[in-house]
Protein backbone atom coordinates (compact mmCIF):
# COMPACT_ATOMS: atom_id res chain seq x y z
CA UNK A 1 0.00 0.00 0.00
CA UNK A 2 1.29 3.55 -0.93
CA UNK A 3 1.53 5.98 1.19
CA UNK A 4 -0.97 9.56 -0.20
CA UNK A 5 -0.48 12.42 -0.62
CA UNK A 6 -0.53 14.84 2.13
CA UNK A 7 -0.03 18.04 3.85
CA UNK A 8 0.46 20.89 6.69
CA UNK A 9 -3.33 20.31 8.35
CA UNK A 10 -3.77 16.68 7.44
CA UNK A 11 -4.97 13.87 9.74
CA UNK A 12 -3.02 10.75 8.92
CA UNK A 13 -3.61 7.57 10.16
CA UNK A 14 -0.08 5.69 10.36
CA UNK A 15 -0.01 1.69 11.08
CA UNK A 16 2.62 -1.27 10.76
CA UNK A 17 3.35 -4.92 12.11
CA UNK A 18 6.14 -6.53 13.09
CA UNK A 19 8.65 -8.00 10.17
CA UNK A 20 6.83 -11.77 9.11
CA UNK A 21 3.99 -10.90 11.68
CA UNK A 22 6.23 -10.99 14.48
CA UNK A 23 6.09 -9.27 17.67
CA UNK A 24 7.75 -5.76 18.37
CA UNK A 25 6.92 -5.76 21.94
CA UNK A 26 7.54 -8.87 24.41
CA UNK A 27 7.29 -7.23 27.33
CA UNK A 28 6.06 -4.11 29.16
CA UNK A 29 9.98 -3.25 29.05
CA UNK A 30 9.72 -3.08 25.84
CA UNK A 31 5.98 -1.35 25.65
CA UNK A 32 7.40 1.69 27.81
CA UNK A 33 10.03 1.66 25.54
CA UNK A 34 7.80 2.39 22.76
CA UNK A 35 6.43 5.31 24.57
CA UNK A 36 9.29 7.18 25.64
CA UNK A 37 10.19 6.86 21.43
CA UNK A 38 6.85 8.43 20.61
CA UNK A 39 7.53 11.02 23.77
CA UNK A 40 11.16 12.04 22.45
CA UNK A 41 11.65 11.79 18.84
CA UNK A 42 8.70 13.88 18.45
CA UNK A 43 10.70 16.44 18.26
CA UNK A 44 13.01 18.54 16.20
CA UNK A 45 16.14 18.24 17.90
CA UNK A 46 18.17 15.35 17.74
CA UNK A 47 21.37 14.39 19.81
CA UNK A 48 23.44 11.88 18.19
CA UNK A 49 22.62 9.54 20.70
CA UNK A 50 19.52 10.41 22.42
CA UNK A 51 18.85 7.49 24.65
CA UNK A 52 22.38 7.38 26.15
CA UNK A 53 22.03 11.23 26.61
CA UNK A 54 18.42 11.04 28.33
CA UNK A 55 20.28 8.10 30.48
CA UNK A 56 22.75 10.71 31.22
CA UNK A 57 20.24 13.33 31.84
CA UNK A 58 17.25 11.64 34.31
CA UNK A 59 19.36 8.58 35.48
CA UNK A 60 17.01 6.52 37.24
CA UNK A 61 13.95 8.66 36.57
CA UNK A 62 14.61 7.66 33.15
CA UNK A 63 14.61 4.09 33.22
CA UNK A 64 12.31 3.07 36.14
CA UNK A 65 10.35 6.29 36.82
CA UNK A 66 7.96 5.24 33.95
CA UNK A 67 6.97 9.12 33.96
CA UNK A 68 7.76 10.84 30.77
CA UNK A 69 9.63 14.16 30.97
CA UNK A 70 11.60 16.80 29.22
CA UNK A 71 14.99 17.36 30.22
CA UNK A 72 15.60 20.85 31.28
CA UNK A 73 18.61 21.00 29.91
CA UNK A 74 17.42 20.23 25.95
CA UNK A 75 16.33 22.85 23.41
CA UNK A 76 12.12 23.72 24.41
CA UNK A 77 10.10 21.23 22.71
CA UNK A 78 9.44 21.90 18.70
CA UNK A 79 7.41 19.06 17.67
CA UNK A 80 7.30 17.59 14.41
CA UNK A 81 3.79 16.63 14.79
CA UNK A 82 0.70 16.32 16.48
CA UNK A 83 -0.53 12.82 17.91
CA UNK A 84 -3.77 12.50 18.20
CA UNK A 85 -3.82 8.98 19.20
CA UNK A 86 -2.00 5.76 19.57
CA UNK A 87 -2.61 2.10 20.40
CA UNK A 88 0.48 -0.24 20.50
CA UNK A 89 0.02 -3.72 20.03
CA UNK A 90 2.50 -7.01 20.56
CA UNK A 91 2.82 -7.10 17.01
CA UNK A 92 1.73 -3.62 15.19
CA UNK A 93 1.18 -0.34 16.14
CA UNK A 94 -1.54 2.42 15.23
CA UNK A 95 -1.03 6.31 15.58
CA UNK A 96 -3.15 9.07 14.66
CA UNK A 97 -0.55 11.89 13.68
CA UNK A 98 -1.32 15.68 12.28
CA UNK A 99 0.95 17.20 9.60
CA UNK A 100 1.77 20.42 11.26
CA UNK A 101 4.86 21.33 9.61
CA UNK A 102 6.10 20.19 5.97
CA UNK A 103 7.45 16.48 5.91
CA UNK A 104 7.04 16.36 9.54
CA UNK A 105 5.23 13.26 9.49
CA UNK A 106 7.63 11.52 7.58
CA UNK A 107 10.56 12.98 9.47
CA UNK A 108 9.07 12.33 13.07
CA UNK A 109 8.48 8.16 11.51
CA UNK A 110 12.00 7.94 10.50
CA UNK A 111 12.80 8.78 13.74
CA UNK A 112 10.71 6.38 15.68
CA UNK A 113 11.08 2.98 13.69
CA UNK A 114 14.62 4.12 13.18
CA UNK A 115 14.74 4.93 17.35
CA UNK A 116 12.94 1.79 17.92
CA UNK A 117 14.17 -1.28 15.94
CA UNK A 118 17.88 -0.07 17.58
CA UNK A 119 16.26 -0.37 20.85
CA UNK A 120 14.83 -3.60 20.20
CA UNK A 121 17.47 -5.51 18.96
CA UNK A 122 20.28 -4.27 21.13
CA UNK A 123 17.90 -5.28 23.84
CA UNK A 124 16.90 -8.56 22.80
CA UNK A 125 20.43 -9.52 20.67
CA UNK A 126 18.36 -9.13 17.46
CA UNK A 127 19.84 -7.99 13.64
CA UNK A 128 17.55 -6.76 10.90
CA UNK A 129 14.13 -5.59 10.32
CA UNK A 130 11.83 -5.38 12.90
CA UNK A 131 8.97 -3.66 10.76
CA UNK A 132 7.11 -5.06 7.50
CA UNK A 133 8.36 -2.98 5.34
CA UNK A 134 7.75 0.65 5.16
CA UNK A 135 5.37 2.23 7.20
CA UNK A 136 1.44 2.64 5.83
CA UNK A 137 -0.11 5.78 6.04
CA UNK A 138 -3.69 6.72 5.26
CA UNK A 139 -5.12 10.41 4.79
CA UNK A 140 -7.94 10.86 7.24
CA UNK A 141 -10.67 12.29 4.83
CA UNK A 142 -13.56 12.95 6.98
CA UNK A 143 -15.24 13.27 10.56
CA UNK A 144 -17.61 10.19 9.84
CA UNK A 145 -14.09 8.40 9.15
CA UNK A 146 -11.96 10.00 12.55
CA UNK A 147 -15.18 8.91 14.23
CA UNK A 148 -14.90 5.01 13.44
CA UNK A 149 -11.27 5.18 13.41
CA UNK A 150 -11.22 6.06 17.54
CA UNK A 151 -13.25 2.98 18.32
CA UNK A 152 -10.66 1.07 15.97
CA UNK A 153 -7.78 2.13 17.77
CA UNK A 154 -9.36 2.47 21.49
CA UNK A 155 -11.92 -0.35 21.43
CA UNK A 156 -11.27 -2.69 19.10
CA UNK A 157 -8.08 -3.34 19.20
CA UNK A 158 -7.66 -3.56 23.27
CA UNK A 159 -10.79 -5.61 23.07
CA UNK A 160 -8.54 -8.13 21.85
CA UNK A 161 -6.32 -7.95 24.93
CA UNK A 162 -9.23 -8.42 27.46
CA UNK A 163 -8.81 -11.86 29.16
CA UNK A 164 -10.89 -14.20 27.85
CA UNK A 165 -10.76 -12.56 23.93
CA UNK A 166 -13.43 -10.89 22.00
CA UNK A 167 -16.05 -12.46 22.33
CA UNK A 168 -15.86 -11.95 26.21
CA UNK A 169 -15.27 -8.44 26.02
CA UNK A 170 -18.66 -8.07 23.64
CA UNK A 171 -21.00 -9.84 26.25
CA UNK A 172 -18.98 -7.92 29.19
CA UNK A 173 -18.91 -4.55 27.41
CA UNK A 174 -18.62 -2.53 30.81
CA UNK A 175 -16.40 -4.32 32.33
CA UNK A 176 -14.10 -4.44 29.25
CA UNK A 177 -14.65 -0.74 28.06
CA UNK A 178 -13.08 -0.28 31.45
CA UNK A 179 -10.58 -2.11 30.78
CA UNK A 180 -9.67 -0.52 27.32
CA UNK A 181 -9.62 3.10 29.46
CA UNK A 182 -6.80 1.76 31.80
CA UNK A 183 -4.76 0.02 29.25
CA UNK A 184 -1.38 2.54 29.52
CA UNK A 185 -0.35 1.70 25.72
CA UNK A 186 -2.88 3.78 24.14
CA UNK A 187 -4.22 7.01 24.39
CA UNK A 188 -7.53 6.33 25.57
CA UNK A 189 -6.56 6.46 29.30
CA UNK A 190 -4.81 9.99 28.41
CA UNK A 191 -8.86 11.35 27.37
CA UNK A 192 -10.90 9.58 29.69
CA UNK A 193 -8.84 9.34 33.19
CA UNK A 194 -6.35 12.24 32.17
CA UNK A 195 -3.22 9.77 32.54
CA UNK A 196 -0.16 11.59 32.52
CA UNK A 197 2.41 9.71 30.30
CA UNK A 198 -0.53 9.43 27.21
CA UNK A 199 -1.18 12.70 28.07
CA UNK A 200 2.08 13.98 27.75
CA UNK A 201 2.09 12.33 24.45
CA UNK A 202 -1.16 13.20 23.02
CA UNK A 203 -1.64 16.98 21.79
CA UNK A 204 -5.28 17.21 21.87
CA UNK A 205 -8.64 15.51 23.25
CA UNK A 206 -9.32 13.63 19.49
CA UNK A 207 -12.46 12.34 21.61
CA UNK A 208 -13.40 15.96 22.35
CA UNK A 209 -13.25 17.22 19.05
CA UNK A 210 -15.55 14.29 17.39
CA UNK A 211 -17.58 13.47 20.48
CA UNK A 212 -20.03 15.55 22.79
CA UNK A 213 -19.02 13.66 25.86
CA UNK A 214 -17.33 10.44 26.97
CA UNK A 215 -20.83 9.29 27.51
CA UNK A 216 -21.45 9.31 23.39
CA UNK A 217 -18.13 8.14 22.39
CA UNK A 218 -18.69 4.90 24.42
CA UNK A 219 -22.41 4.09 23.43
CA UNK A 220 -21.21 4.88 19.86
CA UNK A 221 -18.51 2.18 20.86
CA UNK A 222 -20.98 -0.31 22.08
CA UNK A 223 -22.94 0.15 18.78
CA UNK A 224 -20.17 -1.00 16.31
CA UNK A 225 -18.71 -3.56 18.15
CA UNK A 226 -22.21 -5.24 19.53
CA UNK A 227 -23.65 -4.69 16.04
CA UNK A 228 -21.60 -4.13 13.27
CA UNK A 229 -18.89 -5.93 14.28
CA UNK A 230 -16.21 -4.18 12.95
CA UNK A 231 -17.29 -5.56 9.16
CA UNK A 232 -14.98 -3.36 6.68
CA UNK A 233 -18.26 -2.72 4.92
CA UNK A 234 -20.21 -1.42 7.61
CA UNK A 235 -17.48 0.66 9.68
CA UNK A 236 -16.27 1.74 6.15
CA UNK A 237 -12.55 1.42 7.07
CA UNK A 238 -11.28 -0.52 4.74
CA UNK A 239 -8.17 -1.23 6.86
CA UNK A 240 -6.10 -3.88 4.79
CA UNK A 241 -5.69 -7.27 5.97
CA UNK A 242 -1.93 -6.62 6.73
CA UNK A 243 -2.72 -5.01 10.40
Amino acid sequence: MRKEAFGVGDIVHVFNRGNRKQEIVRDDTDRWRFLQTLFYFNDEFSPENPFRTLNDLLKSDFNNGRVLIWPSQWPARNKLVDILAFTLMDNHYHLVLQEIKEGGVAKFMQKLLTGATNRFNIRHKETGRLFQGAYKARRVGSDNYLKYLNVYLHIKNVFELYPGGMKKALREFEDAYQFATRYPYASLGGYVHNESNAREIISSNMLDDEFTDEREFKEFARACVEHIFFEETSCRLQFPEAV
